[in-house]
């Protein structure tokens, strides 16, 4: 399974990008997972509805299933928040994972980057950021991508998998 990240700061267009992405890497015939850091308290389900009494009364874990989907909601009390590769290692098969948040996880990322919302760049304090995608020039010395060209993104994320898979293949000759 492979992973690549996306990093940046919040309204700089991660989850739009993405969303961009995914129909994208689907239509290749890719199988592809996401994982999406919460930085703050948040709850995917409603107070009043059955699983929601159910965890406010302390039980650790809720499945809700139906012949659509399921979630497992795990609450975790005063454990500790699991780190990205043990999230990871819950997902079913598949080809990709893209990652929005874990700013710091060391995995392959591209940074999202808006110049006009005044914030500085993570990628020189992020050697795994491997491009920027912005609206703009920027002065960097990663790839530059279009952020309204995410065919060109996803195309990027591809090679970039592929190129990795060259580099293994001649370090083992």
């Amino acid at each position: 399974m492979k992973v690549f990240g996306f990093a940046g700061y919040s309204g700089s267009g991660k989850t739009t990008l993405i969303e961009q992405l995914i129909p994208r890497f689907v239509l290749r015939g890719l199988r592809v997972s996401l994982v999406k850091h919460a930085h703050h308290l948040f709850d995917i389900d409603r107070p009043g509805k059955d699983s929601y009494r159910h965890r406010e009364a302390g039980a650790c874990e809720v499945l809700i299933t139906s012949s659509q989907r399921w979630v497992l909601m795990h609450e975790l009390r005063d454990e500790q928040e699991p780190t990205l590769n043990e999230q990871l290692a819950r997902f079913a098969a598949c080809d990709l994972v893209l990652v929005e948040g874990y700013k710091h996880a060391e995995i392959p990322k591209i940074e999202v980057h808006r110049p006009a919302h005044g914030r500085p760049m993570l990628s020189p304090r992020d050697p795994n950021i491997v491009a920027v995608a912005t609206d703009v020039a920027i002065d960097s010395t990663l790839p530059r991508l279009d952020l309204n060209d995410p065919d060109a993104i996803a195309q990027f994320i591809l090679d970039h998998f592929d190129q990795a898979n060259e580099t293994r293949l001649a370090l083992v000759r």
